[in-house]
């Protein structure tokens, strides 16, 4: 995403926990912030990309609250971009909280992963105050292909969000299970990849992630423990109004039985690893 806004000649500055991250982007010609507080100073716009509200809220605000992030330095007036997928009432409440502080807030959750990310092709899925959308207009749009503008405040982005996380987890779970029953009845996994995705029962995710799984590589593109957080997220909101989701449920504790056996921090594929009784295909030999 930084590199997109760099292609579109933003003066654009980064910061990451992981300074050879940061460092990486410097070496392409990038500039990298020294800190957060450093950077809420020099920036109009502020982009999140972090895993989660507590990550958020950290870099606004410094990991023990202690007023290192970055809101305490960010000038009346300047805006930040919320990235994650939160909680929809956390999002609202952070609306108010920079409020107070004079800064306008958009809530952003992005789709599309890091292939997209770096072609500047991602979804947002967003929702804003208008006088937030005037000041960031440009920024959005350099960074996605479509930016949907879903309420004037927040909330209704991460709503949207979390059904796309829903119908995801979802999915990857039920492509894994269809995976796993052809192996346990001996088809061939290439000729079930194959058929499949020439197929009506084809998903994106079928396709994409069962792709992982053929060729054994299990690399965290997203990870197993996205989806625990993700639609445990999905499950908290729909408990909130009394409404069953019981694929969900379903598929929420698929992905918390594969993080407890041991594939947290795996490619999210790699919950086809729960199923006994099958042999799972092998890296081939170099």
């Amino acid at each position: 995403m930084a590199a997109s806004l760099r292609r579109a000649q933003f003066d654009l500055q980064v910061f990451d926990v992981r300074t050879e991250v940061a460092q990486a982007f410097v070496a392409e010609g990038g500039q990298a912030a020294s800190s957060l507080s450093s950077l809420g100073a020099s920036c109009d716009v502020i982009v999140s990309v972090v895993v989660n509200a507590a990550q958020t809220d950290a870099v606004l605000f410094g990991p023990e609250g202690d007023g290192s992030g970055c809101a305490g330095s960010m000038r009346p007036g300047s805006v930040f971009v919320m990235c994650s997928t939160v909680d929809p009432n956390w999002s609202m409440q952070l609306e108010s909280r920079l409020a107070e502080l004079g800064i306008l807030y958009v809530d952003a959750p992005i789709s599309g992963g890091a292939a997209k990310a770096a072609a500047g092709e991602i979804t947002m899925m967003t929702a804003a105050k208008p006088e937030a959308y005037v000041a960031c207009e440009s920024v959005l749009q350099a960074m996605a292909g479509k930016v949907y503008k879903l309420g004037q405040s927040a909330g209704a982005g991460s709503k949207v969000k979390i059904i796309n996380q829903l119908l995801a987890g979802v999915h990857i779970a039920a492509a894994a299970e269809a995976m796993a029953l052809g192996l346990r009845e001996g088809v061939n996994a290439n000729d079930l990849y194959e058929v499949i995705t020439h197929s009506a029962g084809n998903s994106w995710m079928f396709e994409n992630r069962m792709a992982h799984v053929l060729a054994a590589d299990y690399t965290p593109l997203s990870a197993v423990d996205i989806f625990v957080k993700d639609l445990g997220l999905v499950l908290d909101l729909a408990r909130s109004s009394k409404f069953p989701l019981p694929l969900s449920s379903t598929a929420h504790q698929m992905f918390m039985q594969a993080s407890t056996a041991g594939f947290a921090r795996e490619d999210d594929s790699a919950v086809i690893k729960i199923f006994p009784g099958i042999e799972l295909p092998q890296a081939a030999a170099q």
